[in-house]
């Protein structure tokens, strides 16, 4: 098994689920760290957890020879955490709303429309056979 590389404020991960309790750790240690409350920790963990897993699935294909970076930076009140994968890409804005009718029993289409609604902005930079980079931020 593969063990993740810790450098600083950034984590990397082998593409596997079983990473996914490495981040939470980290991120959750930094933050603590930061003097963040508890109540905003989980929902930037909810919101971490979710993009690193889409990296993983979506974007990386669970390719265990790829990888998926969380980077924290915290600066002037402003949490910002960026997540990139080495994944082909994606069109952010094909994504369907879900808690539309059709799209209501759908097992996929959740997580993005989780996490805009736990951080205060979620950007996608989509480099096309590059991989995604998905910033996330929060004014604390």
């Amino acid at each position: 098994m593969k063990k993740p590389t810790i450098i600083e404020n950034t984590i990397k991960i082998p593409s596997s689920q079983e990473y996914l309790p490495d981040v939470d750790s980290f991120l959750e240690g930094i933050l603590r760290g930061y003097g963040i409350e508890e109540s905003l920790i989980a929902d930037i963990a909810i919101s971490v957890t979710e993009m690193v897993n889409n990296g993983i699935i979506h974007g990386n294909k669970s390719d265990i020879n790829k990888e998926v970076a969380v980077s924290i930076l915290y600066k002037n009140s402003v949490l910002e955490i960026t997540i990139i994968d080495q994944g082909e890409g994606f069109n952010p804005n094909g994504i369907e709303n879900p808690i539309d009718d059709r799209n209501l029993l759908r097992e996929v289409g959740r997580g993005i429309f989780i996490v805009n609604s736990l951080m205060d902005d979620v950007r996608f930079d989509v480099q096309y056979s590059k991989g995604t980079r998905v910033i996330l931020s929060k004014h604390l």
